[in-house]
């Protein structure tokens, strides 16, 4: 609880730095999306905070974008594909996978990256058991495993050394 306290204090704050006005309007969209952040972000803290320091996770953080800018056009090209051509194979459904990750916020940030990606959705995510249920436009394994490795094992590696 401390740790989300604390990630609301740093975004409000930040908030009211960068938006240079202490109107009351202002003020409370600043409550409002540091609620937000401290309930999506809130473990952010948790950590001992010169993890948060080091340049390491941003670097592995900018490689991850670069990744999923990547897993983004080929799943956009995909998706198009599939959907210029009708022969193409469509199999809809929704796959158990596992994952390493344990934080919340990385837990987030994985659902948030697959999701993102056309083709996925992520529908839950189970943290007590880690998996995540995923829709996904051609279910190509309805093994966890070998879902887990097609569809979570790109982002899952880097967001393992992001939040480590």
């Amino acid at each position: 609880m401390r740790s989300k306290i604390l990630t609301f204090m740093v975004s409000f704050l930040l908030w009211m730095l960068l938006s240079f006005s202490p109107d009351w309007q202002h003020i409370v969209i600043g409550i409002l999306v540091s609620f937000l952040v401290a309930l999506s972000m809130g473990d952010m803290f948790t950590n001992e905070a010169h993890k948060w320091l080091n340049p390491r996770r941003y670097i592995w953080f900018l490689y991850c974008l670069v990744v999923f800018i990547w897993e983004c056009l080929k799943s956009n090209i995909d998706v198009a594909l599939r959907v210029l051509n009708p022969r193409l194979p469509i199999n809809p459904g929704i796959v158990k996978v596992r994952t390493i990750l344990k934080t919340e916020t990385a837990l987030t940030f994985l659902a948030n990256f697959i999701t993102l990606t056309p083709g996925t959705l992520s529908v839950d995510v189970d943290k007590e058991n880690s998996c995540l249920y995923i829709h996904w436009i051609d279910v190509k394994s309805q093994d966890v495993e070998e879902a887990s490795k097609i569809i979570v094992s790109n982002f899952e590696r880097i967001l393992k050394e992001v939040f480590k």
